[in-house]
Formats: C-alpha cells, structure tokens, sequence
C-alpha cells in the first residue's frame, strides 16, 4: 500500500493574500507534506527552527510547535523515516489509519467518502489519474483546505472552507490526533498529531464564530 495521499489535489495558488491566510494555508501544506512521506533531512531542519521561533508564544500551537520542533532536533532522520513506515505502511491495515471514513464507520470506502467525492466535484475538484489512495487521506484533505485558503479569501471562500472543513475534517480529525498519540512506537508523529489537532482547534473554533455571526 502507498503510504501518502497520492489524492493530493493540484493547487494553482492565488498572487495576493492576508499575512493570516498565508500562515494558515502554510499549516495545511505542512499537515500535508508530513502525512505524505517522511520529512527529509532540509524539512527535519526547518521544523526545529520553526520550532525555535514559534514555540515561544504561548498557547496550545505555540506549545505544539515547541514539542514537534525538539522532536525534529533531537530524533535522527532515520529514525523519523522508519516511525513513518511503521505507522502508515503496512500490506494489510496500518497502525494509524489517515482516512477520514474510518473513523467516522469503522470502515473505508464508506458513505463519507461518497459524500467528500461530490463535495469535491462541486468544487470541481478531484483525483489525478493514478491515484491509488483515497480522497479522504488527511493529507488530500490538508491540500484541499490549502487550495481554499488561497483562492477563496472572500465572504464566498470563507463559506466554502467553513463548510468543507465542517464536513470532512471535523467530525474526526481529534480521533486520528488521539490514534497518533496512543499508538505505540510514535514519538515524533505523536508531535506531528499535537500540532494538527492544535491548528484545526483554532480554525474550528474560527468556523464556529463565522457560523454564529452568519446567523
């Protein structure tokens, strides 16, 4: 079985956006590069000083930051790579499942992924041909939180990543957060959850006063 989301969507990013949208849409790339392949050795020193300089602001992400960036300073690049495949490679089911259908049934290929399918669609989105992972493998679903984030910065983009993220993001990413955490063997990856779950915390709760004040 691959091991990324190979269900990446295409991205032809958009020439102006706000200082918030671009830290956003960077979380999402971030999110989806880390959960399509083990972090190379330029990205491992990236993080640490990313780690360095964002981890000192206080708050759950700044606190998130901070962890995954002594992670990436302290763990050997090998290291990294062989936590990567024992937790998402596998011929049979993988220690953590990426899928969004999973935990919301137990199962993949289910409901949810035919919902996210004419979502997607709607949003004249889809997979590339060739792609043998689903649509609903976090890293997809990052890279399309990224694509609305920079071409949607509008009352009409907004809507549009509101409703995205709502449906197919937040009913389970705390759950794969939480599968990350527990499960045994990860360290690094378990630091790669904190910093998912603390990011889409904020942005669900962001969504959530959008929502109130639209009503």
């Amino acid at each position: 079985m691959s091991a990324a989301a190979n269900a990446s969507i295409s991205i032809q990013p958009q020439p102006t956006w706000s200082d918030e949208d671009r830290a956003r849409a960077e979380h999402y790339a971030l999110i989806a590069r880390l959960f399509h392949a083990a972090p190379d050795a330029a990205l491992l020193a990236a993080l640490a000083q990313a780690g360095r300089t964002l981890g000192g602001e206080g708050g759950e992400l700044s606190r998130a930051w901070a962890a995954l960036g002594a992670a990436a300073q302290t763990m050997p690049l090998q290291a990294v790579a062989e936590e990567f495949d024992a937790l998402f490679v596998s011929v049979g089911k993988p220690e953590v499942m990426c899928n969004g259908s999973w935990y919301l049934t137990g199962f993949l290929q289910e409901e949810p992924l035919a919902e996210l399918r004419d979502d997607l669609a709607e949003l004249g989105l889809g997979r590339r041909a060739g792609v043998t992972e689903t649509e609903d493998h976090i890293a997809a679903l990052a890279e399309v939180m990224r694509h609305l984030v920079l071409t949607g910065p509008d009352d009409a983009g907004l809507a549009r990543q509101r409703r995205f993220f709502g449906r197919h993001l937040a009913p389970w990413y705390a759950q794969f957060a939480g599968a990350l955490a527990a499960a045994p063997g990860a360290d690094f990856y378990a630091k790669v959850g904190g910093l998912l779950a603390a990011f889409m915390d904020i942005e669900r709760e962001a969504f959530d006063m959008l929502e109130a004040e639209a009503r």
